[in-house]
Formats: C-alpha cells, sequence, structure tokens
C-alpha cells in the first residue's frame, strides 16, 4: 500500500514477482527452523527470538530480519562451542 493524498491505496503486485511477507506467524517459523510450534514459543516468550504482538488477540509475528539475525547468532554461538569442545583424539584401532 501506498498512501496518496492521505488515503493508502492499494499497490498492485507484479505479476510472477514473490515477495516474501516481513513479518510471520510462529508455525511459519517453526517449519524455517525445523522444529515444533511450541519451542518457537518458548524461544519467544523468554526473549531468545525477538518478536512482537499484534492485533487484538496479541498473536505473536517474528520479522523475518530477526529471524536471520537470531540463525546467525546461533552459527556464531555453535562455532564458539565447537571451538571450546574439541572432538577428542581417539586412539588408533
Amino acid at each position: 500500500m501506498s498512501a496518496v493524498g492521505g488515503k493508502l491505496n492499494q499497490t498492485t503486485p507484479t505479476p510472477g514477482v514473490f515477495v516474501e511477507p516481513r513479518f510471520l506467524l510462529l508455525s511459519d517459523v517453526a517449519t524455517e527452523l525445523n522444529v515444533s510450534d511450541s519451542q518457537v514459543y518458548h524461544m519467544v516468550r523468554s526473549g531468545e527470538l525477538p518478536a512482537i504482538k499484534i492485533g487484538g488477540r496479541g498473536q505473536w509475528r517474528v520479522e523475518r530480519a530477526r529471524l536471520e539475525e537470531y540463525i546467525d547468532r546461533k552459527y556464531a554461538e555453535t562455532a564458539d562451542w565447537v571451538r571450546s569442545n574439541p572432538l577428542a583424539d581417539r586412539d588408533p584401532e
């Protein structure tokens, strides 16, 4: 939508062009991360994954950019953990 003369006008989508939504449902996030909906809800409620509540019923939404930042942060945390916990050398058999 765009504002013209104080009114909101619906923009016409370009045929054949898919625009990813800015905000995702918790179920969409669960699908992206291949985890359960309840795991995502816990991540949001604990503050681990930033989200917003919108609408009269307070439905949770996660901004796609925040999800990507979360994934990047988890990669960095995992890399740190791997460096701190090297595989033990095994005796050759």
